[in-house]
């Protein structure tokens, strides 16, 4: 077996990671560049995306950073028009990208937060399918990970304003999913990384101590692992913490 199959077997895919900048998305960059892919990675931040691509090209893999910001849909398109005329393709697309609002009951949602919310983690979520669907389709096997949130099917009090984020992203990413089957080799997984060290957790678990939960490290290389073995489509999984 080469090294290309066994020590890199993601080597000549290309990925694109949002919410790269910290959290789940840099940690799932981090994997998919161990294993050999050029990872594009995408946040706001360009102090944190370039620290994520410092780390990656420390173990020597290969990055290039794509600052923008997911709420306006016309940096998406350019973003996919630049990806199309360097790599002419794209092989993985991660969604990690999301906005928490604050926790509180549904009677007393700030309109503001919500709208950001939804702005993020659903119409920038159809922005992204739009933009980068020829691109995934001219790869042999495009794959797209979307990461979800149990509150999305399973509503919790205060959780209203994300739950229902995540419920309209749940269906939009299943849709597109069943959409394409037939028509391409594109495939979408969905996963919730269930309870995860990260800036967003902590911001709604204030009290939690971080260290009950796993660290994003375990779901960056799940998601990893499954791109590597590959998945039908419409997997869904959640990634449990380890014992």
């Amino acid at each position: 077996m080469s090294e290309n199959t066994s020590e890199k077997p993601l080597a000549g895919k290309i990925a694109l990671v949002t919410g790269a900048s910290r959290g789940i998305g840099a940690a799932t960059a981090k994997a998919l560049a161990a294993r050999g892919a050029h990872v594009v990675l995408v946040a706001r931040k360009v102090k944190d995306l370039e620290g994520v691509e410092d780390a990656i090209h420390d173990e020597d893999g290969t990055a290039t950073i794509a600052p923008l910001d997911l709420t306006d849909g016309e940096s998406i398109g350019r973003l996919a028009q630049a990806i199309a005329e360097r790599w002419d393709k794209l092989d993985i697309l991660v969604i990690a990208a999301a906005q928490l609002p604050t926790l509180t009951p549904v009677t007393q949602i700030d309109q503001k937060q919500f709208n950001e919310a939804l702005t993020l983690n659903v119409l920038a979520t159809q922005a992204l399918l739009a933009a980068f669907d020829p691109l995934l389709k001219r790869s042999d096997n495009g794959r797209i990970v979307a990461l979800t949130s149990s509150v999305g099917s399973e509503p919790r009090p205060f959780w209203g304003a994300y739950g229902a984020s995540k419920a309209a992203f749940d269906n939009l990413v299943e849709s597109h999913a069943k959409e394409v089957e037939r028509i391409s080799e594109t495939r979408l997984a969905i996963i919730d990384p269930g309870a995860t060290r990260t800036a967003m957790r902590e911001r709604a678990y204030p009290g939690e101590d971080p260290q009950s939960v796993k660290p994003p490290e375990v779901v960056g290389d799940r998601i990893a692992e499954l791109l590597v073995s590959d998945f039908p489509n419409l997997h869904r999984e959640r990634v449990e913490t380890p014992r």
